[in-house]
């Protein structure tokens, strides 16, 4: 049998790099080496566990690399548009380190085999967009090449670099005594979908800023883009202004503790630009405003049981000179506040009955010609808000009910499609009007169902519609939406995790490369232990169990 020495076993080396050790130094014979491969074929070679989502083309070799967190380096190409003191690469840089080399402390690391051989990833970008904030139009795009002792990242912008780095991250692994490897790989990526969202909704629970940063963090994994932050609603108005103060004060939670302050906005906005991730607020109205009214006097429409006032109050009351004059300065303060050329109107869901029971709200509707016609009050309402914004040279994004009522909005504005049912066809009839379409109505998983529910998510296939190749080009992406009537701190990542992922690989990945659930089976198990890894407290997609399991309870 043969035997190694303590220094041997002690340098956590390969099972390849057992046998070049033995073979230099004279201990194998013939019998010895047949012996050890055959430990080799039983054990099974490792198998580069790939990237999450797919991408567009990748050719991996069974040619491996080490890895030393000692002699491993992140710089820039010559021909780099960015230099050192970019900040979303210097960023990237060491978030990346600490992600490939999870066990790493500085000073005295393991022996490895080939120590003292280096290597560098070289990140070469087009553009110098180091400052800048990532925007509907920023390409994604990057191309990855790794070979010996290096690995060359090419991008268009620092945005396609982050998402190169993300998936160098994971090519890297381990084998069994812990060294880290990286085999020869070519990689060609970019997005199916410019637009791949995640949303939270902060009013019906509020989210501690540390659980949306970690959220964010977890988008960049699976290489969403698009933060869409439900940041006010009905139950509570946790967005603090500067300009109306007292909409947080009396509308939130709690007027201290469960707020976001004009600081925290500024950190999540920070921190996901540094991911290449947007952040769109969403203030919805005329409907889903009751928190509004705590705060904001006259703004809400009351109303009325037969001739007298009932106590209560419907959506934004849409008759008054001072709802716009109002909704102009707020829009105002977010517009600045939040630097994305995108804000989400809302417009959903807005109840007739109390609008129908205010004298003065009918008596308008004759004056304008309305008659009784409330959806026509509503599209009054939303074209205004709309034309608000757009003087603030804002896009507009609203919810499938603007478009459902007729009303007229610009064509640069974007429709959110929710509903569940008919939104093949829904899809069909916006795209045909010539406008945008993002497409959430199959990805609401914040309903859950026991089993693999993730296969509904995988299984979408967003441009399966009626309609030509030009409406089809019209679907700039999709969003997976966490709404929170049951989720807070406690079990937001859970939920989230990796069933959004499965979302996010349709969005960003070619659909026929990743038709199969049963193929994606074991990479997004495989993924979910990264994410574990890597402290997201990623749900169990089955039975089975991680080689590092979550280390945070």
């Amino acid at each position: 049998m043969v035997q190694l020495d303590s220094a041997v076993v002690a340098s956590q080396w390969s099972s390849m790099e057992v046998i070049m050790y033995m073979l230099s130094s004279g201990r194998c014979t013939r019998e010895h080496l047949y012996l050890l491969l055959l430990i080799i074929i039983a054990l099974g070679f490792h198998t580069v566990e790939g990237v999450w989502p797919l991408p567009q083309t990748v050719t991996t070799s069974p040619e491996r690399y080490p890895l030393n967190s000692q002699a491993f380096y992140f710089g820039y190409g010559r021909q780099s548009a960015a230099k050192p003191g970019c900040s979303v690469l210097d960023a990237a840089f060491k978030r990346y380190f600490s992600l490939i080399f999870q066990d790493y402390t500085s000073g005295n690391g393991p022996l490895r085999f080939n120590q003292n051989k280096p290597f560098t990833v070289e990140v070469s970008v087009d553009h110098d967009d180091c400052e800048s904030y990532p925007n509907e139009d920023s390409s994604e795009r990057y191309n990855l090449s790794v070979s010996a002792g290096k690995a060359s990242l090419n991008a268009e912008t620092v945005w396609g670099a982050v998402r190169g780095l993300e998936s160098f991250s994971q090519l890297v692994y381990q084998d069994e005594y812990g060294s880290y490897f990286v085999n020869k790989t070519e990689i060609d990526d970019f997005p199916r979908f410019k637009f791949r969202g995640i949303l939270l909704d902060t009013s019906r629970h509020y989210l501690p800023v540390t659980a949306i940063l970690k959220t964010l963090d977890a988008m960049a994994y699976s290489k969403f883009n698009v933060f869409h932050w439900h940041i006010v609603d009905d139950p509570s108005f946790p967005y603090q202004s500067s300009t109306f103060p007292d909409l947080s004060s009396k509308g939130a939670f709690h007027p201290m503790t469960h707020i976001y302050t004009q600081s925290d906005v500024r950190r999540v906005i920070s921190h996901a630009r540094l991911w290449g991730i947007r952040v769109i607020p969403e203030f919805d109205s005329p409907g889903h405003t009751q928190s509004w009214g705590k705060g904001q006097p006259d703004l809400l429409t009351p109303c009325y049981r037969g001739s007298t006032p009932s106590g209560t109050f419907g959506p934004v009351n849409p008759v008054l000179p001072s709802t716009y004059q109002f909704m102009t300065k707020l829009f105002k303060e977010v517009s600045s506040v939040f630097p994305d050329s995108y804000i989400h109107l809302g417009g959903d869901e807005v109840g007739f009955s109390c609008w129908k029971s205010n004298p003065d709200v009918r008596a308008f509707m004759q004056k304008m010609g309305f008659g009784g016609n409330f959806p026509k009050l509503e599209a009054f309402y939303m074209e205004s808000i709309v034309n608000i914004t757009s003087a603030l040279n804002k896009t507009s994004i609203v919810w499938q009910d603007v478009f459902d009522y007729h009303e007229k909005i610009p064509k640069d504005t974007v429709l959110h499609i929710w509903k569940g049912t008919g939104y093949k066809t829904e899809l069909s009839r916006i795209t045909k009007a010539g406008m945008r379409v993002v497409l959430a109505a199959p990805w609401y998983i914040n309903h859950i169902a026991y089993g693999q529910d993730w296969h509904n998510s995988y299984t979408v296939q967003p441009l399966n519609f009626s309609g030509t190749d030009e409406q089809k080009k019209l679907v700039i992406g999709g969003e997976v939406a966490m709404w929170g009537e049951y989720v807070d701190a406690t079990n937001l990542h859970p939920r989230l995790w990796p069933r959004a992922s499965a979302g996010a690989e349709r969005l960003w990945s070619d659909e026929q490369q990743t038709s199969s659930v049963d193929k994606a089976f074991p990479r997004l198990q495989d993924f979910r232990c990264l994410l574990v890894r890597r402290g997201i407290r990623a749900e169990p997609l089955f039975v089975g169990h991680c080689k590092h399991e979550y280390q945070g309870i």
